[in-house]
């Protein structure tokens, strides 16, 4: 139990800093600007950030919201982005304990999804380096996952492949049939790329568990909206946000393992 109580904590600290660099992500990939170079500064003043007021969750609470330079608040999201990626990389490591490798991978997966959630809530985009860099990086992180574990790392790939084909095509025949049924857009070419990187890390069948589960949360968020005037018949909402969210009931194991995922 100790042992296990540390790797989580050891996981938590890893996802704070890991959720440190997504909100540059986030703040950045849509503006088309490197998440790299330069050195965060304030969105504000432009005053470079230190390291010690860079430190996930502590300096933004050290600060009390606020830049050191010119006072200005700074959002409570970045303290928020990064506590929640510390709980799911501490959730993910009493999870699948005994795996930290793939703790590892899979924490890096819930991140992107995470960074895909906030960006498409911000901007009604997914940008393909995160859709397209989850399918990439799902077959790559194959031969770690329990849900393509067989004993042959070329199978595991080639059933990853397998998925994030399947999830592209689910994605594409609900765009497209939705398209000739209503005449106008059902799924947008982000969210149809977002189930293919789905279905690389947990199957097709994954990929349809995440559809399923993202637009249950998704109709239930509109209605909500509806029903308290703050939306009308046809307003868009981004689906990204949902279908992070059932993709996450698959990292989680929320979900039966062991069915057919391809």
């Amino acid at each position: 139990m100790l042992k296990s109580n540390a790797v989580a904590a050891l996981a938590s600290v890893y996802g704070a800093v890991y959720g440190s660099f997504l909100n540059v992500v986030v703040y950045r990939l849509p503006r088309g600007l490197s998440p790299v170079r330069p050195r965060s500064r304030c969105p504000n003043c432009a005053a470079a950030i230190a390291w010690y007021d860079n430190v996930p969750i502590l300096s933004w609470i050290l600060l009390r919201g606020r830049c050191r330079s010119c006072r200005a608040r700074i959002s409570p999201r970045y303290p928020l982005v990064e506590a929640a990626t510390a709980l799911l990389a501490g959730g993910l490591a009493r999870r699948w304990a005994g795996a930290p490798v793939w703790i590892a991978a899979a924490a890096l997966a819930c991140g992107a999804l995470l960074a895909v959630a906030l960006i498409d809530w911000d901007t009604f985009l997914i940008p393909d380096e995160l859709s397209l860099g989850l399918a990439v990086a799902g077959v790559l992180a194959a031969p770690l996952s329990p849900y393509f574990a067989c004993g042959d790392w070329r199978l595991s790939v080639w059933w990853s492949l397998r998925g994030a084909l399947g999830g592209l095509a689910l994605g594409w025949a609900l765009a497209a049939g939705g398209a000739a049924l209503f005449k106008k857009e059902a799924l947008g070419g982000g969210d149809v790329k977002l189930l293919a990187g789905v279905g690389a890390w947990s199957g097709a069948v994954g990929a349809f568990d995440c559809l399923m589960i993202g637009s249950l949360l998704g109709t239930v968020y509109a209605l909500r909206l509806l029903l308290a005037g703050r939306a009308r018949r046809g307003d868009p909402i981004p689906f990204g946000p949902f279908l992070a969210a059932g993709a996450a009931f698959n990292f989680f194991r929320l979900l039966p393992l062991g069915w057919p995922l391809v």
